[in-house]
């Protein structure tokens, strides 16, 4: 999810295109906050890891 959120950022700021900039920077922060719940070894929608 934060791969896909960095190559949205990238063609939103190439393309000059803003809607795909928001998406990227949603996608991000989702990704990070999920990212770093897992590590903690909270369990995040039922699963402790994510692969």
């Amino acid at each position: 999810m934060i791969t896909l959120g960095i190559i949205l950022l990238i063609l939103g700021a190439i393309i000059d295109i803003p809607i795909l900039w928001s998406i990227g920077i949603i996608l991000v922060v989702v990704g990070a906050i999920l990212w770093i719940l897992g590590s903690l070894g909270r369990a995040v929608g039922g699963r402790r890891h994510y692969w």
